[in-house]
Protein backbone atom coordinates (compact mmCIF):
# COMPACT_ATOMS: atom_id res chain seq x y z
CA UNK A 1 0.00 0.00 0.00
CA UNK A 2 1.11 3.65 -0.34
CA UNK A 3 2.32 5.38 2.53
CA UNK A 4 2.47 9.61 3.56
CA UNK A 5 5.08 11.29 2.55
CA UNK A 6 6.78 11.91 6.62
CA UNK A 7 6.51 15.58 7.22
CA UNK A 8 9.08 17.34 9.30
CA UNK A 9 9.16 17.22 13.17
CA UNK A 10 9.89 19.98 15.01
CA UNK A 11 10.67 18.07 18.85
CA UNK A 12 8.50 20.08 21.60
CA UNK A 13 8.57 19.50 25.09
CA UNK A 14 5.89 17.74 25.53
CA UNK A 15 6.40 14.39 24.17
CA UNK A 16 4.16 11.00 25.05
CA UNK A 17 6.48 8.47 26.46
CA UNK A 18 7.14 5.52 24.06
CA UNK A 19 4.34 3.41 26.07
CA UNK A 20 1.78 5.70 25.92
CA UNK A 21 -0.95 5.45 23.21
CA UNK A 22 -0.75 5.45 19.81
CA UNK A 23 -2.81 8.96 19.36
CA UNK A 24 -0.28 10.18 22.08
CA UNK A 25 2.67 9.14 19.71
CA UNK A 26 1.54 10.26 17.16
CA UNK A 27 0.38 13.81 18.24
CA UNK A 28 1.42 16.55 15.68
CA UNK A 29 4.08 18.66 17.04
CA UNK A 30 3.54 21.07 13.66
CA UNK A 31 1.17 22.90 11.85
CA UNK A 32 2.04 21.02 8.73
CA UNK A 33 1.42 17.68 10.43
CA UNK A 34 -2.52 18.60 11.47
CA UNK A 35 -4.89 16.68 9.16
CA UNK A 36 -8.32 18.15 8.31
CA UNK A 37 -9.65 21.68 9.92
CA UNK A 38 -8.55 23.66 7.13
CA UNK A 39 -11.59 25.77 7.74
CA UNK A 40 -9.65 27.28 10.22
CA UNK A 41 -5.94 26.18 10.09
CA UNK A 42 -5.73 26.15 6.11
CA UNK A 43 -3.96 28.41 4.29
CA UNK A 44 -4.50 31.90 4.83
CA UNK A 45 -6.76 31.44 7.58
CA UNK A 46 -7.65 33.48 10.60
CA UNK A 47 -5.85 31.15 13.37
CA UNK A 48 -3.14 29.51 11.40
CA UNK A 49 -1.95 33.17 10.37
CA UNK A 50 -2.47 33.77 13.97
CA UNK A 51 -0.18 30.81 14.77
CA UNK A 52 2.56 32.15 12.26
CA UNK A 53 2.92 35.68 13.37
CA UNK A 54 2.50 34.50 17.30
CA UNK A 55 -0.57 36.65 17.79
CA UNK A 56 -2.43 33.81 19.70
CA UNK A 57 -5.23 34.96 22.00
CA UNK A 58 -7.81 33.39 23.89
CA UNK A 59 -9.73 31.26 22.55
CA UNK A 60 -12.27 28.08 22.39
CA UNK A 61 -12.28 25.14 20.45
CA UNK A 62 -15.92 23.49 19.66
CA UNK A 63 -16.22 19.88 18.14
CA UNK A 64 -16.83 16.12 18.88
CA UNK A 65 -14.16 14.04 20.67
CA UNK A 66 -10.72 13.23 18.01
CA UNK A 67 -11.51 15.88 15.75
CA UNK A 68 -7.86 17.75 16.97
CA UNK A 69 -8.71 20.21 19.65
CA UNK A 70 -5.79 19.16 22.10
CA UNK A 71 -3.41 18.64 18.96
CA UNK A 72 -4.40 22.09 18.15
CA UNK A 73 -3.76 23.59 21.34
CA UNK A 74 -0.17 21.45 21.67
CA UNK A 75 0.53 22.62 17.93
CA UNK A 76 0.28 26.60 18.67
CA UNK A 77 2.11 26.25 21.67
CA UNK A 78 5.44 24.45 20.36
CA UNK A 79 4.92 26.68 17.35
CA UNK A 80 5.14 29.85 19.44
CA UNK A 81 7.19 28.57 21.88
CA UNK A 82 4.86 28.74 24.64
CA UNK A 83 4.84 27.07 28.18
CA UNK A 84 2.28 24.41 27.50
CA UNK A 85 -0.08 23.50 30.70
CA UNK A 86 -3.06 21.39 30.61
CA UNK A 87 -5.60 20.79 33.03
CA UNK A 88 -9.18 18.93 32.41
CA UNK A 89 -12.18 20.58 34.12
CA UNK A 90 -13.37 17.03 35.70
CA UNK A 91 -10.71 16.35 37.32
CA UNK A 92 -9.24 19.82 38.64
CA UNK A 93 -10.65 23.01 40.91
CA UNK A 94 -9.35 26.29 41.49
CA UNK A 95 -6.63 25.36 43.88
CA UNK A 96 -4.96 23.74 40.62
CA UNK A 97 -5.75 26.73 38.87
CA UNK A 98 -4.07 28.91 41.22
CA UNK A 99 -0.53 26.83 41.12
CA UNK A 100 -0.88 26.97 37.07
CA UNK A 101 -1.07 31.30 37.48
CA UNK A 102 1.77 31.04 40.32
CA UNK A 103 3.85 29.12 37.49
CA UNK A 104 3.06 31.14 34.83
CA UNK A 105 3.76 34.53 36.47
CA UNK A 106 6.83 33.56 37.79
CA UNK A 107 7.73 31.91 33.97
CA UNK A 108 6.74 35.61 32.63
CA UNK A 109 8.65 37.34 35.23
CA UNK A 110 11.63 35.12 34.73
CA UNK A 111 12.01 34.40 31.26
CA UNK A 112 9.51 36.58 29.85
CA UNK A 113 7.44 33.25 28.54
CA UNK A 114 4.20 33.20 27.57
CA UNK A 115 1.72 30.21 29.47
CA UNK A 116 -0.84 28.70 27.41
CA UNK A 117 -3.72 27.21 29.55
CA UNK A 118 -5.43 24.73 28.00
CA UNK A 119 -8.74 23.47 29.87
CA UNK A 120 -9.91 20.07 28.33
CA UNK A 121 -14.07 20.06 28.57
CA UNK A 122 -14.06 23.59 29.73
CA UNK A 123 -17.77 23.30 30.44
CA UNK A 124 -17.52 21.38 32.77
CA UNK A 125 -16.81 23.91 35.23
CA UNK A 126 -19.12 25.82 37.05
CA UNK A 127 -19.56 29.49 36.51
CA UNK A 128 -17.62 30.08 39.64
CA UNK A 129 -14.93 28.31 38.46
CA UNK A 130 -15.21 30.31 34.69
CA UNK A 131 -15.16 33.41 37.33
CA UNK A 132 -11.79 32.82 38.54
CA UNK A 133 -10.58 32.57 34.99
CA UNK A 134 -11.58 36.00 34.27
CA UNK A 135 -8.50 38.34 35.75
CA UNK A 136 -5.90 36.02 34.48
CA UNK A 137 -6.91 36.11 31.12
CA UNK A 138 -7.40 39.69 31.30
CA UNK A 139 -4.07 40.35 32.81
CA UNK A 140 -2.52 38.27 29.91
CA UNK A 141 -0.86 36.04 32.76
CA UNK A 142 -2.40 33.35 30.79
CA UNK A 143 -3.48 32.14 27.23
CA UNK A 144 -6.65 30.13 27.51
CA UNK A 145 -7.58 27.76 25.16
CA UNK A 146 -10.96 26.10 26.09
CA UNK A 147 -11.90 23.07 24.71
CA UNK A 148 -15.11 21.58 24.54
CA UNK A 149 -18.12 19.10 22.77
CA UNK A 150 -20.57 21.23 23.86
CA UNK A 151 -22.11 24.66 22.43
CA UNK A 152 -19.98 27.10 24.33
CA UNK A 153 -22.51 30.03 24.16
CA UNK A 154 -24.87 27.19 26.81
CA UNK A 155 -21.73 26.19 28.68
CA UNK A 156 -19.44 28.90 29.11
CA UNK A 157 -20.09 32.51 30.84
CA UNK A 158 -20.32 35.20 28.74
CA UNK A 159 -17.53 37.27 30.15
CA UNK A 160 -15.18 34.13 29.27
CA UNK A 161 -16.99 34.06 25.46
CA UNK A 162 -16.47 38.13 25.20
CA UNK A 163 -12.69 37.60 25.41
CA UNK A 164 -11.97 34.66 23.34
CA UNK A 165 -12.53 33.44 19.80
CA UNK A 166 -14.86 30.29 19.53
CA UNK A 167 -13.76 28.33 16.57
CA UNK A 168 -15.86 25.31 15.43
CA UNK A 169 -13.75 21.99 14.38
CA UNK A 170 -15.41 19.62 12.33
CA UNK A 171 -15.82 15.43 12.51
CA UNK A 172 -12.66 14.36 10.59
CA UNK A 173 -13.26 12.99 6.79
CA UNK A 174 -12.53 9.55 6.54
CA UNK A 175 -10.14 10.06 3.93
CA UNK A 176 -8.39 12.41 6.62
CA UNK A 177 -8.67 9.52 9.13
CA UNK A 178 -7.11 6.74 7.02
CA UNK A 179 -4.21 9.19 5.95
CA UNK A 180 -3.86 9.54 9.80
CA UNK A 181 -3.56 5.41 10.36
CA UNK A 182 -1.28 5.47 7.25
CA UNK A 183 1.30 7.53 8.50
CA UNK A 184 0.79 5.30 12.42
CA UNK A 185 1.75 2.43 9.89
CA UNK A 186 4.50 3.92 8.41
CA UNK A 187 6.37 5.71 11.11
CA UNK A 188 8.96 3.75 12.91
CA UNK A 189 9.93 5.47 15.65
CA UNK A 190 6.64 6.75 17.30
CA UNK A 191 4.47 4.53 15.40
CA UNK A 192 3.99 1.02 14.14
CA UNK A 193 6.41 0.71 11.51
CA UNK A 194 9.00 -1.22 13.34
CA UNK A 195 6.67 -4.16 13.16
CA UNK A 196 6.73 -6.52 10.56
CA UNK A 197 3.00 -5.92 9.49
CA UNK A 198 1.05 -4.79 6.32
CA UNK A 199 -2.70 -3.27 6.56
CA UNK A 200 -4.81 -4.16 4.20
CA UNK A 201 -6.73 -0.45 2.60
CA UNK A 202 -10.03 -2.14 3.28
CA UNK A 203 -8.97 -2.59 6.75
CA UNK A 204 -8.04 0.97 7.06
CA UNK A 205 -11.63 2.05 5.49
CA UNK A 206 -13.15 -0.16 8.07
CA UNK A 207 -11.69 1.67 10.96
CA UNK A 208 -12.24 4.60 9.55
CA UNK A 209 -16.11 4.16 8.95
CA UNK A 210 -16.46 2.96 12.27
CA UNK A 211 -14.44 5.53 14.08
CA UNK A 212 -17.50 8.38 12.78
CA UNK A 213 -14.75 11.18 12.76
CA UNK A 214 -12.53 10.74 15.75
CA UNK A 215 -9.32 10.34 15.00
CA UNK A 216 -8.79 8.85 18.56
CA UNK A 217 -10.95 6.37 18.23
CA UNK A 218 -9.55 5.08 14.61
CA UNK A 219 -5.48 5.25 16.14
CA UNK A 220 -6.89 2.96 19.58
CA UNK A 221 -8.66 0.27 17.08
CA UNK A 222 -6.05 0.39 14.96
CA UNK A 223 -2.93 -0.19 17.46
CA UNK A 224 -5.56 -2.74 19.29
CA UNK A 225 -5.78 -4.82 16.17
CA UNK A 226 -1.66 -4.64 15.50
CA UNK A 227 -1.55 -5.84 19.27
CA UNK A 228 -3.63 -8.91 18.75
CA UNK A 229 -2.05 -9.56 15.32
CA UNK A 230 1.48 -9.92 17.30
CA UNK A 231 0.05 -11.91 20.10
CA UNK A 232 -1.59 -14.02 17.46
CA UNK A 233 1.60 -14.50 14.89
CA UNK A 234 -0.49 -12.99 12.36
CA UNK A 235 1.10 -10.75 9.24
CA UNK A 236 -1.68 -9.06 8.05
CA UNK A 237 -4.66 -6.99 9.67
CA UNK A 238 -7.04 -7.46 7.11
CA UNK A 239 -10.83 -6.58 7.36
CA UNK A 240 -11.75 -10.31 9.36
CA UNK A 241 -9.35 -9.24 11.60
CA UNK A 242 -10.70 -5.91 12.26
CA UNK A 243 -14.39 -7.21 12.84
CA UNK A 244 -12.35 -9.57 15.50
CA UNK A 245 -10.96 -6.41 17.07
CA UNK A 246 -14.42 -4.96 16.96
CA UNK A 247 -16.69 -6.07 20.24
CA UNK A 248 -19.40 -3.79 19.58
CA UNK A 249 -20.70 -0.11 17.98
CA UNK A 250 -19.57 2.59 19.13
CA UNK A 251 -21.71 5.50 18.44
CA UNK A 252 -20.70 9.07 18.78
CA UNK A 253 -23.29 10.30 21.47
CA UNK A 254 -23.31 11.56 24.68
CA UNK A 255 -26.30 11.34 26.58
CA UNK A 256 -25.21 14.38 28.95
CA UNK A 257 -24.36 16.79 26.55
CA UNK A 258 -25.79 18.39 23.35
CA UNK A 259 -25.53 15.94 20.67
CA UNK A 260 -28.33 14.05 23.30
CA UNK A 261 -31.02 17.08 22.49
CA UNK A 262 -29.66 17.01 19.15
CA UNK A 263 -31.01 13.55 18.52
CA UNK A 264 -33.97 13.56 20.64
CA UNK A 265 -34.87 16.84 18.59
CA UNK A 266 -34.45 14.74 15.15
CA UNK A 267 -36.55 12.18 16.73
CA UNK A 268 -39.52 14.23 17.71
CA UNK A 269 -39.17 16.24 14.51
CA UNK A 270 -39.02 12.98 12.81
CA UNK A 271 -42.59 11.90 14.10
CA UNK A 272 -43.91 15.60 13.48
CA UNK A 273 -43.11 15.24 9.88
CA UNK A 274 -44.58 12.08 9.72
CA UNK A 275 -41.72 10.14 8.51
CA UNK A 276 -42.16 6.52 9.96
CA UNK A 277 -38.48 5.69 8.72
CA UNK A 278 -36.41 8.21 9.86
CA UNK A 279 -38.42 8.22 13.62
CA UNK A 280 -37.55 4.37 14.10
CA UNK A 281 -33.85 5.28 12.89
CA UNK A 282 -33.25 8.45 15.78
CA UNK A 283 -35.06 5.83 18.59
CA UNK A 284 -32.71 3.05 17.56
CA UNK A 285 -29.71 5.34 17.68
CA UNK A 286 -30.39 6.48 21.03
CA UNK A 287 -31.22 3.07 22.61
CA UNK A 288 -28.18 1.49 21.04
CA UNK A 289 -26.25 4.58 22.56
CA UNK A 290 -27.73 3.33 26.23
CA UNK A 291 -30.52 6.02 26.26
CA UNK A 292 -33.04 5.57 28.85
CA UNK A 293 -36.18 3.89 27.51
CA UNK A 294 -38.22 5.88 29.47
CA UNK A 295 -36.99 9.00 28.78
CA UNK A 296 -38.21 8.09 25.40
CA UNK A 297 -41.61 6.84 26.44
CA UNK A 298 -42.20 9.91 28.46
CA UNK A 299 -41.08 12.22 25.29
CA UNK A 300 -43.83 10.06 23.26
CA UNK A 301 -46.54 10.41 25.80
CA UNK A 302 -45.86 14.28 25.65
CA UNK A 303 -45.69 14.39 21.66
CA UNK A 304 -49.09 11.93 21.45
CA UNK A 305 -50.89 15.18 22.83
CA UNK A 306 -48.67 17.99 22.10
CA UNK A 307 -48.64 16.89 18.17
CA UNK A 308 -51.65 14.48 17.09
CA UNK A 309 -54.04 15.72 20.07
CA UNK A 310 -58.03 15.18 18.60
CA UNK A 311 -56.39 14.26 15.48
CA UNK A 312 -56.24 10.77 17.18
CA UNK A 313 -56.74 10.64 20.57
CA UNK A 314 -55.65 6.84 20.13
CA UNK A 315 -52.36 8.32 19.96
CA UNK A 316 -52.38 8.84 23.84
CA UNK A 317 -53.60 5.47 24.65
CA UNK A 318 -51.19 4.02 22.62
CA UNK A 319 -48.13 5.96 24.12
CA UNK A 320 -49.45 5.09 27.46
CA UNK A 321 -49.91 1.24 26.95
CA UNK A 322 -46.25 1.04 25.37
CA UNK A 323 -44.89 2.88 28.28
CA UNK A 324 -47.02 0.46 30.69
CA UNK A 325 -45.86 -2.87 28.87
CA UNK A 326 -42.12 -1.89 28.79
CA UNK A 327 -42.31 -1.37 32.60
CA UNK A 328 -43.89 -4.98 32.82
CA UNK A 329 -41.76 -6.48 30.40
CA UNK A 330 -38.35 -4.28 30.05
CA UNK A 331 -35.87 -5.09 27.72
CA UNK A 332 -34.60 -6.78 25.01
CA UNK A 333 -38.82 -7.43 24.46
CA UNK A 334 -39.25 -4.17 25.51
CA UNK A 335 -38.40 -2.83 22.29
CA UNK A 336 -41.47 -4.26 20.57
CA UNK A 337 -43.97 -1.77 22.07
CA UNK A 338 -41.26 0.90 22.03
CA UNK A 339 -40.99 0.43 18.21
CA UNK A 340 -44.94 -0.09 17.69
CA UNK A 341 -45.78 3.09 19.62
CA UNK A 342 -42.64 5.40 17.32
CA UNK A 343 -44.17 4.14 13.83
CA UNK A 344 -48.14 4.74 15.68
CA UNK A 345 -47.71 8.29 16.29
CA UNK A 346 -45.05 9.12 13.04
CA UNK A 347 -47.99 7.79 10.78
CA UNK A 348 -50.93 9.26 12.59
CA UNK A 349 -52.37 12.30 11.71
CA UNK A 350 -51.02 15.39 13.30
CA UNK A 351 -52.56 18.69 15.44
CA UNK A 352 -51.27 20.96 17.90
CA UNK A 353 -54.66 22.94 18.09
CA UNK A 354 -54.47 21.32 21.33
CA UNK A 355 -51.73 23.38 22.27
CA UNK A 356 -52.73 25.89 20.72
CA UNK A 357 -56.02 26.37 22.77
CA UNK A 358 -54.14 26.25 26.26
CA UNK A 359 -51.22 28.49 25.35
CA UNK A 360 -53.68 31.00 24.10
CA UNK A 361 -56.32 30.37 26.89
CA UNK A 362 -52.87 30.82 29.53
CA UNK A 363 -52.17 33.98 28.11
CA UNK A 364 -55.14 35.51 28.74
CA UNK A 365 -55.47 34.55 31.71
CA UNK A 366 -51.66 35.68 32.74
CA UNK A 367 -53.43 39.14 31.16
CA UNK A 368 -56.22 39.51 32.54
CA UNK A 369 -55.90 37.96 35.70
CA UNK A 370 -58.77 36.75 37.93
CA UNK A 371 -61.74 37.67 35.93
CA UNK A 372 -65.18 36.99 37.93
CA UNK A 373 -67.53 33.99 36.77
CA UNK A 374 -70.67 35.24 35.37
CA UNK A 375 -73.48 34.55 37.74
CA UNK A 376 -75.57 32.41 35.48
CA UNK A 377 -72.45 29.63 36.28
CA UNK A 378 -72.46 30.06 39.56
CA UNK A 379 -73.98 27.49 41.71
CA UNK A 380 -76.44 28.72 44.43
CA UNK A 381 -75.85 27.15 47.70
CA UNK A 382 -77.36 28.96 49.38
CA UNK A 383 -80.54 31.04 49.75
CA UNK A 384 -78.37 34.68 50.11
CA UNK A 385 -76.46 33.47 46.92
CA UNK A 386 -79.79 32.92 45.27
CA UNK A 387 -80.70 36.37 46.03
CA UNK A 388 -78.05 37.85 44.57
CA UNK A 389 -78.53 35.90 41.11
CA UNK A 390 -76.25 32.85 41.30
CA UNK A 391 -77.07 30.70 39.10
CA UNK A 392 -79.58 32.89 37.27
CA UNK A 393 -80.69 32.65 33.73
CA UNK A 394 -78.62 29.39 33.25
CA UNK A 395 -80.22 27.25 30.65
CA UNK A 396 -79.23 23.33 31.26
CA UNK A 397 -78.04 21.87 28.16
CA UNK A 398 -79.78 18.37 28.75
CA UNK A 399 -83.14 20.24 28.55
CA UNK A 400 -82.15 21.73 25.23
CA UNK A 401 -81.30 18.48 23.03
CA UNK A 402 -78.09 18.44 24.61
CA UNK A 403 -77.32 21.98 23.33
CA UNK A 404 -78.32 25.43 24.85
CA UNK A 405 -78.45 27.41 21.50
CA UNK A 406 -76.64 31.15 22.12
CA UNK A 407 -75.48 30.47 25.29
CA UNK A 408 -71.75 31.82 26.88
CA UNK A 409 -69.95 30.32 29.34
CA UNK A 410 -66.76 32.93 29.23
CA UNK A 411 -65.66 35.32 31.52
CA UNK A 412 -67.69 38.54 30.06
CA UNK A 413 -64.76 40.24 28.77
CA UNK A 414 -63.78 37.38 26.98
CA UNK A 415 -67.54 36.43 25.22
CA UNK A 416 -66.78 35.30 21.51
CA UNK A 417 -63.19 34.03 22.12
CA UNK A 418 -61.64 31.54 20.02
CA UNK A 419 -58.66 29.01 21.84
CA UNK A 420 -59.83 26.01 20.01
CA UNK A 421 -59.43 25.94 16.23
CA UNK A 422 -59.41 22.03 15.35
CA UNK A 423 -58.20 21.46 11.79
CA UNK A 424 -59.54 18.92 9.08
CA UNK A 425 -56.62 16.34 9.84
CA UNK A 426 -57.98 12.77 11.29
CA UNK A 427 -60.51 12.46 13.49
CA UNK A 428 -60.32 15.89 14.48
CA UNK A 429 -62.35 16.72 11.25
CA UNK A 430 -65.29 15.42 12.44
CA UNK A 431 -64.87 17.74 15.76
CA UNK A 432 -64.25 20.57 13.67
CA UNK A 433 -68.16 19.65 11.45
CA UNK A 434 -69.69 18.73 14.78
CA UNK A 435 -69.11 22.25 16.12
CA UNK A 436 -69.67 24.27 13.63
CA UNK A 437 -72.63 22.04 13.31
CA UNK A 438 -73.81 23.63 16.94
CA UNK A 439 -72.31 26.92 15.93
CA UNK A 440 -74.83 27.09 13.42
CA UNK A 441 -77.59 26.81 15.04
CA UNK A 442 -76.84 30.01 17.12
CA UNK A 443 -77.55 31.41 14.52
CA UNK A 444 -81.49 30.69 13.84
Amino acid sequence: MTFLTKKPTKLGTDLPHKHAPLPDRMRPQVLEEIVGQKHIIGEGKVLSSAIQHDRIASMIFWGPPGCGKTTIAHVIANETDAHFEKISAVLSGVADLRKVVQRAEELRRREQKRTILFIDEIHRFNKAQQDALLPHVEAGTLTLIGATTENPSFSVINALLSRASVFELKPLAESDIENLMIRACQDQQKGLGKHTLTFAPEALKMIATHAQGDARRALDILEAAAHYALQNKVQEIDTTLIKTTLSSKMLLYDKSGEEHYNIISAFIKSMRGSDPDASIYWMMRMLEAGDDPLFILRRMIIFASEDIGNADSMALQVAIAADTAFQRIGMPEGIYPLAHCCLYLASAPKSNACYKAFSHAKMDVTKHGSLPVPLKLRNAVTKHMKAWGYGEGYRYPHDEEGYAAAETYLPDKLVGTKYYHPTTFGAEGAIKKYLESLKSQDKR
